[in-house]
């Protein structure tokens, strides 16, 4: 047990052999000695006179946190140069205003001049400083720290070498995070034609080689290199068409085009690049990545550590496939020339992507076989997601029926005039339905989805990311290959790519500049974890199914047996499934109440009391923990309300907005419910199942949207467009509007063109 912050917890286990870099980001939560090395421009203020001490303060939060997680951090710092200019530019000045104040008087303070300072000055006044306050910040988290000062001598003189080597190592056997950083007071200037001559020589040019060196030198597990831009960027951060590298491999400098260094510091990226290299080929990973940025610098060490998609990181593994970001990128191209074919042509690829999972039906169940015997191997799925999980032929027979659905409504869903306004003469004025652009859909467990997300995709006109569940992962494979083999026949294989990559969800879901919608398809944790983690694009889904049945008092008997037992027993994993069964007072102790509870208990459904229900019994089912369940599985509550408007403000209160349902022949009663119950479904005798894209005749859905904005309830095809304007004049210009103008506006509405009959 270790104390980080006065909050004892259980320090993790970390070994491994060092002698090769990690492969992939999601190693590096395994990495046990980790050297971060701060630059100047971390370290300083924007006037470069002082320290940023919220930064610093942030930084060594973080080095402590993993610190006291059992793990050897070492700090490589910049910051004595400034620190020290602040200090002796003070002094300066305090100086000057006595003397000038004794000779000259007040008034010449104003024309005072501050010499320019040597830098080797600033840093002799500077490193005591900055040690003093590294001490003071590592003290708050019971941490002692030690300074170390190194030249390049140190590192060319064997027995130095060994003597630090050897203090290093007793540092870090003491639990102390040693503070190590160049002696800019006596640092002579670097050796010529001495830099990257093999894995055993590296010249301390700057702290970037220092730290690059020393990484090696400890057989460091991971570099942390901490500067003023995101990372790697292909070419000069800012410039027009510039992109950040998720993954540098060894020979792609070549890719890329250096800028000039930052506004402080002795190196810039290309140093960087060059040391990042060398501790690569020593076998140290490194990640380079921004401590500037003031919504991720109090975050940004611990989350590279995670394995979280921060900055560039160096790989000496080169993937087979493209990355996400180009995946992204041909799903764009492959969006925009499928938006761009006939319908009939986008038609003809789904009506075939429907004959081939009938054909090729042996082959895919071959694979579903293999994910469920390797999950019941594992033993990590519930029985609700192995259900979702499995695929039958009756299963993929109903697939192929609603994708057939699907083709024959796509005819005119992209390019569709919905509005027509005569502006003025000869100006027109168009409104027409266009896709979103890229779609990134993530499910678990259910690889059904893919072949209906994919066909929605394809009649909509959208490039397609999928991010299926590894539970699911030889399902997938094939479903993505016949995707593709269907898409082939009109060239546009590229419109829908499967995310094969250690893709985490939450590094997804920042593609803000690749990705237009984010559709979760799973369970309700997943989908609020999406919805938490999406930065900057739109999720279209709904985090729980909390589904009620209200019973009115004017309820037909054979009614209400049968569509509460569809509602909760036909597939209770489904997210419209019933979850709360809403009775009126009156049905209490009537001859229908226990044919209700006969069946639930015929049907091995689970209930559970809701307050209202309990206090009227004597004995009671177990009382429900909270009203706001999804269970999922033969499970139920049952609460009593004395009205349909109680019935109505209890959905409000506790339900999920998704689909709700009232039994009753009272058409008043029902219509009320219908009215003024809020959710994206709502049913008058009929089963909480029926909401769902196929069974509404959409041929399929994307998902229950239960938001507000776009789409609402079963999401197809036109869920999955948007629109755009097209006007077209001739010579038209708005001044010619105006008070004195020639031209008048009309705004005529004109008559929509006829739609396709077939």
């Amino acid at each position: 047990i270790r104390c980080w912050s006065n909050i004892p917890f259980i320090t993790m286990p970390l070994s491994r052999a060092h002698g090769k870099s990690f492969a992939h980001r999601s190693e590096l939560k395994h990495a046990k000695r980790i050297v971060v090395k701060l630059g100047s421009a971390v370290v300083t203020r924007g006037d470069e006179c002082g320290l940023a001490l919220g930064r610093l303060a942030s930084i060594v939060e973080q080095v402590s946190m993993l610190q006291n997680q059992g793990r050897e951090m070492m700090i490589v710092t910049s910051g004595a140069v400034a620190f020290g200019k602040q200090r002796l530019r003070h002094e300066i000045l305090l100086s000057q205003s006595v003397r000038q104040a004794l000779h000259s008087g007040q008034s010449q303070l104003k024309d005072m001049a501050i010499p320019v300072l040597e830098a080797r000055a600033c840093a002799a006044a500077g490193q005591s400083g900055l040690m003093a306050l590294y001490e003071a910040m590592f003290t708050q988290y019971s941490i002692c720290a030690a300074q170390i000062l190194v030249t390049n001598l140190d590192f060319h003189d064997e027995q130095k070498r060994r003597n630090l080597n050897g203090t290093l190592h007793e540092l870090l056997r003491m639990n102390i995070v040693p503070i190590i950083n160049t002696n800019d007071a006596v640092v002579p200037p670097p050796e010529p034609n001495s830099d990257l001559q093999g894995v055993n020589v590296i010249s301390v040019k700057d702290n970037d080689s220092l730290a690059a060196r020393l990484a090696v030198e400890m057989k460091t597990d991971l570099l942390i290199v901490l500067s003023d831009v995101e990372g790697l960027f292909d070419s000069p951060p800012g410039s027009d068409d510039a992109k950040l590298i998720d993954i540098f491999y060894p020979g792609d400098q070549q890719s890329v085009t250096f800028g000039t260094k930052s506004r402080v510091g002795m190196g810039g990226m290309e140093a960087k690049v060059k040391a990042a290299l060398w501790a690569l080929q020593g076998g140290t990973s490194v990640v380079i990545a921004n401590g500037t940025h003031p919504k991720i610098s109090g975050h940004v060490i611990t989350d590279i550590v995670e394995g979280k998609k921060v900055g560039t990181f160096f790989s000496e593994v080169k993937p087979a496939g493209p990355t996400v970001e180009q995946q992204a990128e041909m799903a764009r191209a492959g969006g925009r020339t499928l938006a761009a074919l006939q319908p009939e042509q986008r038609a003809e690829i789904i009506y075939r992507l429907a004959d081939l999972l009938t054909d090729q039906k042996e082959d895919i169940l071959l694979a579903n076989k293999k994910d469920l015997q390797e999950a019941e191997n594992k033993g990590r799925l519930a029985l609700p997601l192995l259900k979702r999980l499995s695929l039958s032929t009756s299963k993929l027979n109903s697939l192929a029926i609603g994708l057939r659905q699907i083709a024959a409504s796509s005819q005119d869903s992209v390019g569709r005039v919905i509005r027509r306004t005569r502006i003025a003469k000869d100006l027109d004025l168009e409104q027409v339905t266009v896709p979103i652009g890229v779609l990134l859909v993530i499910f678990e467990s259910r690889p059904d989805c893919l072949p209906q997300v994919s066909a929605l995709a394809i009649a909509s006109g959208n490039g397609l990311l999928l991010k299926g569940g590894k539970e699911a992962a030889h399902s997938n494979q094939i479903l993505h290959h016949l995707t593709q083999e269907a898409l082939s026949i009109h060239g546009v294989r590229d419109a829908v790519q499967l995310v094969n990559t250690r893709e985490e969800v939450e590094d997804l879901c920042r593609l803000d500049k690749l990705i237009d919608l984010i559709i979760p398809r799973g369970s309700s944790q997943l989908v609020r974890n999406i919805q938490k983690a999406a930065k900057g694009i739109p999720v279209m889904g709904h985090s729980e199914g909390i589904c009620h049945v209200y019973v009115d008092t004017d309820a037909c008997v054979e009614k209400v047996t049968r569509i509460i037992r569809d509602s909760k027993c036909e597939y209770p994993a489904a997210c419209n499934a019933l979850e709360t069964l809403l009775i009126h007072r009156d049905l209490l102790r009537t001859p229908l109440f226990d044919q209700i509870i006969d069946m639930l208990r015929v049907e091995q459904v689970k209930i559970h009391a809701g307050p209202k229900f309990a206090s009227y019994l004597t004995f009671s089912p177990s009382e429900v923990k909270s009203l706001r369940t999804e269970y999922g599985d033969l499970e139920c509550c049952i609460e009593v309300v004395d009205s349909v408007q109680e019935a109505v403000e209890h959905i409000h209160k506790y339900g999920s907005s998704h689909t709700d349902v009232i039994i009753t022949e009272n058409e008043k009663t029902a219509e009320f419910f219908l009215q003024h119950v809020d959710s994206a479904c709502v049913f008058w005798n009929a089963s909480t199942r029926f909401s769902d894209g196929y069974r509404f005749g959409l041929g399929a859905e994307v998902g229950i949207s239960t938001s507000r904005i776009h789409a609402r309830g079963p999401v197809g095809i036109e869920g999955l467009l948007t629109t755009k304007w097209l006007l077209r004049g001739d010579n038209h210009v708005v001044s010619d509007f105006s008070e004195h103008g020639t031209m008048k506006y009309l705004h005529e509405s004109l008559p929509l063109p006829q739609r396709n009959a077939s």
